[in-house]
């Protein structure tokens, strides 16, 4: 109903599991790489927990997705069951044809056959049980007995089990400390920061098909987590409400008001779910606002005191950071590289490139089987590719990115290296960055893709990083098997997740693999 009048193709906060609106927080993308280990690791059980509402379900189906050919799988999402229907279900889910029995032993003997007749076939079965937190101990020590039957290398059935906190408890009791002790992975979802909360509202109604900027500006999100509490299912629910209460209105732009009415909607009081602020988060933000008007440290004073310009039409972030941000738009005061020329050859210099403007870098480059590139992303990314880039800030100043602190970067410009206080980098750059590397063989002959010679050698530097012999990808079915080791590289760096092996995941394959290439340098020690 509301989705065309946003420009959305559908709704964006539905509460059904959907898989391809999961938003891999960096809690979301450990737990996901634990599961692949899980399945990876060769038999066990894998542990996954969560409050209601934290997205359990969808991250399981997500994880099922990218299973790979050569598994059986079976679900089990109602497993509040006598031990014989429990078995009944697992033979059924699995596809084993079984005659109606009284006892467990008929069903116990048919997964056996099945297991060892699936290990025959190079085939590895899996066993997903939601809700496990309704299983009593004993349905939970019939699984246990399930994964007994193993071969030399690994066992036959790997069970993955999701359900509440309350699971975690159940399997700290005594009778079932054997089951426990087969754990191999243990994961649990708590909920979102603000960060990701806003993160994630984004993220939905970008995969809804919304174009241009979310209608919920900084204030509405802000609120959205504070009545939420970060938890997703919530966070369905006060948006999706938070939209038809803006569409019934007529209006494009939603602020706090209407959260807070969509709250009441919804909760019933927008005060159930709000907390006072804990003394601890005030105090620190006032030593936060001390900091900003006292330079945070003498190393960044410069970033305080320049100028401020002329103001805008454009709306601008309101408290400190809006501050910061006005303050840090003129030139004079980032004291960055003075032009596009003295920014590329400044970085063109750590990989013994000739000076020039962008262009003139660039086809040096290709002629050193180098390549340029051009991203966006946030301090985080920066910090995992640990490279020189050059940062386009939003005052359209061009900085060298040099060396990442716990507190400051390190931004060279014309007048030499100063520092900026992390915590300022989101006021001052929108995200974009250049950089060079090092593409794989193949890569700039197949058009900047990824051709045959790529893929192979992407392939082999995947398995050899998790210690696994190489092959013929011809004869491991091609596209499939390199989508799925791509994947689980990604889950493992905190990439963004496609299965697709574009420049981003391929410098990151470069410093896994210790390919040569400039890295930045060590932080300076704070004073």
């Amino acid at each position: 109903m509301y989705a065309p009048f946003f420009g959305l193709q559908q709704e964006a906060f539905s509460i059904a599991p959907d898989p391809r609106f999961l938003h891999l927080s960096v809690m979301h993308r450990e737990a996901l790489a634990h599961l692949i280990y899980g399945l990876q690791a060769g038999g066990g059980f894998v542990l996954l927990t969560g409050d209601i509402g934290t997205g359990k379900t969808t991250l399981c189906r997500c994880f099922l997705e990218q299973v790979p050919p050569g598994h059986r799988v079976a679900y089990l999402y109602n497993p509040t069951l006598t031990p014989v229907e429990l078995l009944q279900t697992v033979c059924q889910e699995f596809g084993i044809d079984t005659a109606p029995a009284d006892t467990v032993k008929p069903y116990i003997d048919a997964l056996n056959r099945f297991l060892l007749d699936a290990h025959a076939q190079g085939q590895q079965c899996l066993l997903v049980v939601d809700e496990a937190q309704a299983l009593s101990a004993p349905l939970l020590e019939l699984l246990r007995l399930l994964t007994n039957l193993e071969t030399n290398e690994r066992k036959l059935l790997q069970i993955v089990l999701i359900g509440q906190p309350e699971l975690r408890d159940m399997l700290a009791r005594p009778e079932l400390e054997q089951l426990a002790q087969r754990i191999i992975a243990r994961v649990h979802l708590g909920p979102l920061t603000a960060a990701e909360t806003a993160d994630y509202v984004r993220h939905r109604l970008s995969v809804a098909g919304l174009g241009g900027e979310p209608p919920f500006d900084r204030r509405a999100l802000a609120l959205v987590h504070r009545l939420s509490g970060g938890v997703p299912r919530r966070i369905n629910l006060l948006c999706q409400r938070a939209l038809l209460g803006a569409y019934a209105t007529g209006t494009t732009h939603i602020g706090p008001a209407i959260v807070r009415q969509a709250a009441q909607e919804v909760e019933g009081s927008a005060r159930s779910h709000t907390a006072p602020a804990p003394r601890a988060a005030l105090a620190g933000m006032l030593v936060l606002l001390v900091l900003l008007v006292l330079g945070l440290g003498g190393g960044a004073w410069w970033w305080l005191h320049a100028r401020t310009p002329a103001a805008t039409a454009s709306t601008a972030p309101s408290g400190p950071a809006a501050s910061a941000a006005a303050t840090l738009a003129a030139p004079e005061a980032m004291q960055g590289f003075a032009n596009e020329r003295s920014a590329w050859s400044a970085l063109a210099a750590l990989w013994s490139l000739p000076a020039g403007n962008k262009a003139e870098v660039c086809a040096a480059a290709l002629t050193q089987g180098l390549a340029c590139h051009d991203g966006s992303g946030d301090l985080a990314l920066l910090r995992r590719l640990e490279r020189p880039m050059l940062l386009q800030l939003g005052s359209g100043v061009p900085v060298l990115l040099q060396s990442i602190g716990p507190k400051a970067l390190s931004l060279q410009g014309s007048q030499g290296t100063q520092q900026l206080p992390v915590a300022l980098l989101p006021a001052v750059w929108p995200g974009s960055f250049s950089t060079l590397w090092r593409p794989p063989p193949g890569w700039l002959a197949a058009g900047e893709k990824v051709g045959p010679e790529t893929a192979d050698w992407v392939f082999d530097h995947l398995q050899a990083l998790q210690g696994q012999a190489s092959g013929s990808l011809a004869q491991r079915g091609r596209d499939e098997a390199l989508r799925q080791r791509v994947f689980a590289f990604q889950v493992g760096q905190g990439l963004a997740l496609d299965g697709v092996a574009g420049p981003i995941t391929l410098m990151q394959l470069n410093r896994a693999a210790g390919i040569d290439e400039p890295r930045l340098r060590a932080a300076e020690p704070g004073p």
